[in-house]
């Protein structure tokens, strides 16, 4: 990834926008907007850049260019960016590349707006597989061709976003794999391509095209059409709770605050319909504002422990001690994909068993001591209910090796009751440093314990045994994408107990008798022939136990995935060659 095809495209697109901003750019209410020129930006360090429209477009430009071309193509470089933008208009393209998060200030998408790209290159050539670990979020795009590209794999989030024009999933029909977008509004079609599989959640466009192993649809209007296994599409009309992820926000008073959205029952379309999500706001005032290099574990404490509020700066936090997060209601959130490295073999975090504490924006690193837990949300055995007002996890990633070698038992353990998971992907690195069977050692991507745990948006790659382990009662899952580990060096490595090949992906504990989950796919890419899983899915024979559109797939020449569910749906094929679906399970009637 380089930024030379910008730079060749750039004059032309710039022209272009030139001439059509007036007419695509609508001005600001004078009356509603905030005096920008008084809005002085926070001390959020030099990896947070902010950018106000009164700026020459060129300096702003030189900007953007500089930190694409210095993170663009560093899969597992050290840096960490955020760019923010005041709100109001700008002319300037705006590649997106690796640990890159784009933010606009207003209190809807359309208070910030570019007229100009918006886009994500594909790692190589026209293949997006690798297109990780960036974000686009609170921002309204004009691009001058109408068309917006965003060709990206996991731990990529499109939030609260508008596009005027049409979104496109894919570069050239290379392939790309594991898409999120939420509470986004595209003023045209949104053409998926060669994307295998991707989940919206509280959107809106006029039209969808392209569905190819896992399309997922919830809350959302104007979904596509076809029923699965015809087509690999999953609709679900409602969301039945969410609460959107927190966001920085310049208010009418000009003051820098963090807007906490309320939670919303059985909703569809985007949260701003009414200019502004609803919820409440928490003066900036009121955050501890860490630094890396500054900041250690303990300090983070003693301001959580005063009832502060956390901001991550973007930069790597080597963490040899727990943050805790102990207070009611308490928002941490990362800009500019935060890293917390846990290191010296204790957690990265852990949380209180109390209501409403949102973490936002993290990514959690294994450190080459192993770690039982990076994220434990609620103590073991937490026994309280918070159906009122639940802990919520957004944007929440997960690493073990690729950067260096890391080491852990579980990534994220969830043992508060009602939870709320919104977008995490969870990664047993297959590529990169200190990748190996006995080198990047992690057994469970995610363990739930806690019961009335929901889930959207999860994805659980690589580990060793259970990709997913589900203790809890009354869970739910809305689109599961994983693939099994690529590198058993043997089968005898890979053998849950004698008779059975390999750990399923997504396990459901056999004493759990309520459990629901809607489109879900696993796929086996095995390094090795000679190597097979009996099962993706395990589940108990319970009546309160149902899963709904469930694929799998061997991609590559090696082994196979014997059954979908328990002992039903049958083998897949290497190649791809037989994917086998299945609509339900148990099946209608049993």
């Amino acid at each position: 990834m380089h930024a030379a095809p910008w730079t060749s495209r750039r004059r032309t697109a710039l022209l272009a926008a030139a001439a059509l901003a007036a007419a695509l750019v609508r001005p600001l209410d004078p009356e509603a907007a905030p005096r920008l020129a008084a809005a002085a930006a926070p001390d959020f360090g030099p990896a947070v850049r902010v950018f106000d429209p009164s700026m020459p477009p060129a300096r702003i430009q030189a900007a953007i260019d500089a930190v694409y071309a210095a993170e663009g193509g560093q899969e597992f470089g050290a840096g960490r960016t955020a760019l923010l933008f005041l709100p109001g208009s700008y002319l300037v393209d705006v590649p997106v590349g690796y640990y890159t998060q784009v933010l606009g200030l207003g209190a809807s998408p359309d208070r910030v707006q570019i007229a100009g790209h918006l886009r994500a290159d594909p790692a190589s050539g026209d293949g997006a597989l690798t297109t990780f670990w960036r974000a686009a979020e609170g921002l309204s795009v004009h691009p001058p061709d109408g068309v917006v590209q965003w060709p990206v794999s996991q731990a990529a989030p499109f939030r609260r976003m508008r596009v005027r024009g049409d979104l496109v999933l894919h570069q050239g029909l290379g392939f790309a794999s594991g898409g999120w977008m939420s509470d986004t509004a595209v003023d045209g079609l949104v053409n998926a391509g060669s994307q295998q599989q991707s989940i919206a959640r509280n959107c809106e466009w006029e039209g969808w095209k392209g569905a190819n192993w896992n399309m997922v649809f919830v809350g959302t209007l104007n979904a596509p059409r076809g029923e699965w296994p015809g087509a690999a599409i999953t609709r679900i009309d409602k969301t039945p709770l969410v609460r959107e992820k927190p966001f920085l926000m310049i208010d009418t008073r000009e003051r820098w605050v963090v807007r906490v959205p309320g939670l919303r029952a059985d909703s569809s379309g985007v949260s701003w319909q009414m200019g502004l999500t609803p919820g409440r706001y928490i003066p900036l005032g009121r955050f501890h504002i860490a630094r890396p290099g500054a900041d250690t574990a303990a300090t983070i404490n003693a301001q959580l422990a005063r009832g502060r509020h956390v901001i991550f700066t973007p930069g790597t936090y080597r963490l040899r001690e727990t943050i805790r997060v102990t207070k009611p209601d308490t928002v941490v959130m990362g800009l500019g994909f935060a890293t917390l490295l846990a290191e010296g073999g204790v957690p990265a975090m852990s949380t209180a068993d109390v209501d409403g504490i949102v973490v936002s924006g993290l990514v959690f690193d294994a450190g080459a001591d192993k770690v039982p837990v990076l994220l434990d949300v609620g103590p073991p055995k937490s026994r309280a209910r918070h159906a009122a007002n639940p802990a919520s996890l957004h944007d929440v990633f997960f690493r073990v090796g690729g950067a260096a070698r890391g080491r852990a038992s579980v990534c994220l353990r969830v043992n508060a009751h009602d939870t709320i998971v919104d977008h995490a992907w969870i990664w047993r690195a297959d590529h990169g440093a200190g990748v190996g069977w006995t080198g990047n050692v992690s057994a469970n991507g995610i363990v739930v314990n806690g019961s009335h745990v929901t889930v959207y948006g999860l994805f659980v790659e690589h580990h060793q045994e259970f990709q997913t382990l589900w203790n809890g009662e009354a869970g739910r899952v809305y689109f599961y994408q994983s693939e099994v580990p690529h590198d058993p060096p043997d089968q005898a490595s890979y053998s849950s107990s004698p008779g059975t090949n390999g750990w399923a992906a997504y396990k459901v504990a056999d004493g759990v008798t309520r459990h629901e989950a809607w489109g879900l796919g696993v796929y086996s890419v095995f390094s090795r022939p000679g190597i097979a899983l009996t099962r993706a899915f395990e589940v108990p024979s319970a009546p309160g136990v149902m899963l709904r559109h469930l694929v799998t797939a061997c991609i590559g020449p090696n082994g196979e995935i014997s059954n979908v569910v328990n002992d039903e749906g049958g083998a897949t094929l290497p190649n791809a060659e037989r994917m086998p679906r299945v609509t339900a399970y148990p099946a209608p009637g049993r």
